[in-house]
């Protein structure tokens, strides 16, 4: 007699018996829920999701039809292409004074988000506490968690630009300390942090014998003021992996392009992790990199001014319906303080989809220090950045 699966396991025993404790207790994404109410609504205008509207430029889509047309089809290095490799290491020190070498100092990866997931396999003995400047990128402590480590906030404040101050970063330090993650410029709070502000971040980083995971995929999206990485301090380089990537500044999210940099023996581990789960970062995704990195900074400069452009019409207009915006001068989020309409985060953001037809993330998704907050993209046209701004206006009017 044939007994099917559900007769063999037991028809009334939950599948989720057979999870890894480490894997049940993740809470799904507080965006992807919020946005599965989008979803089912209609004539909204989107300010949710963290993704460039330009398409990738011609002639990178064109690089890679071409690479597919001679049948580049074939795994490159487990490292990436070392033409890539190159041409990041020369890159990256051009712009940002951070020098690599692409022998073994670079790992390209399948997005920055693999390069952080990667560092933090490689670098977390079950037990250890990492860092965490809230609010941040929602990945962060999931990640963490799922590799045995124990995320601890560090909460970041409006009054301070929502910059980590070494005085915040001590208080959270215990023997069990051991990583520090940075995203600077901020998602989402669009904040950024100068050489002055780095030197006693690096202090205690130094004391306190911690190593750095910098993820810096919004490097290149900076206004009035250029990134600096926080592996251009001295003495931090080495105790440094340096994430980065082409998704944001250069229209290329689903290409799913990063990479990591560091010492070598740093580097060296993650790429054994690298190896056994995804052999190597698809070819004609590294081809169009390359083209990217080569013919493509004119284009990115181009994007880069637009979002400026943008960037003072979200915040003026913010300010203009009475919601407090600090100025962000990186990345392309906004995030408006809405806590004297008398609404939490939550409330705000789901009154503002149903009756004001805007959806926005709730700032508590971002963790400690959201509350109060929601996150606004302004990747997307002036058009609809205008329109939504009248109708966040005539709904704040409404409530108060």
């Amino acid at each position: 007699m044939i007994v099917n699966n559900e007769q063999q396991i037991g028809s009334s025993k939950s599948m989720t018996s057979y999870l890894s404790p480490l894997v049940q207790d993740i809470k799904p994404s507080g965006i992807r829920k919020f946005f599965d109410l989008v979803s089912a609504s209609k004539d909204i205008i989107t300010l949710g999701v963290g993704e460039p509207d330009f398409i990738t430029p011609w002639h990178v889509r064109e690089a890679c039809v071409y690479s597919l047309e001679r049948g580049y089809t074939r795994y490159t290095s487990n490292a990436g292409m070392p033409e890539l490799r190159e041409a990041i290491s020369g890159y990256l020190e051009n712009e940002f004074k951070t020098a690599y070498d692409p022998k073994d100092e670079i790992l390209v990866t399948v997005g920055g988000s693999e390069a952080i997931d990667l560092a933090l396999r490689a670098l977390i003995t079950p037990g250890d506490e990492i860092l965490i400047p809230e609010p941040c990128y929602i990945s962060y402590s999931p990640i963490t968690a799922i590799g045995g480590g124990i995320p601890v906030g560090i909460e970041t404040f409006a009054k301070d630009n929502f910059k980590l101050t070494a005085e915040a970063l001590e208080a959270q330090i215990t023997p069990r300390s051991k990583i520090l993650i940075l995203c600077y410029p901020s998602n989402p709070t669009g904040a950024i942090m100068t050489y002055e502000d780095w030197l006693p971040i690096a202090k205690v980083v130094e004391k306190h014998d911690l190593i750095v995971i910098s993820d810096e995929i919004y490097a290149e999206l900076t206004y009035g003021t250029k990134h600096v990485s926080f592996a251009s301090v001295p003495g931090m380089q080495e105790r440094t992996i340096l994430v980065s990537g082409f998704s944001k500044a250069f229209a290329m999210t689903g290409w799913r392009m990063g990479y990591a940099c560091g010492h070598r023996d740093l580097i060296s581990a993650m790429l054994k992790i690298h190896q056994y789960t995804v052999m190597c970062a698809p070819v004609m995704g590294q081809v169009a990199a390359l083209e990217a990195l080569t013919n493509g900074l004119g284009e990115k400069d181009k994007m880069v001014e637009s979002y400026n452009r943008r960037r003072r019409l979200i915040v003026d207009g913010f300010r203009s319906i009475g919601l407090e915006c600090h100025e962000p001068q990186g990345a392309f989020y906004a995030f408006p303080s809405i806590q004297n309409t008398g609404l939490t985060s939550e409330e705000f953001a789901q009154q503002l989809l149903v009756e004001g037809k805007v959806a926005a993330v709730p700032g508590t998704v971002f963790g400690l220090g959201g509350e109060g907050f929601i996150r606004c993209s302004y990747a997307t046209s002036v058009a609809q950045l205008s329109e939504a701004l009248e109708r966040i206006g005539s709904f704040v009017a409404k409530i108060k």
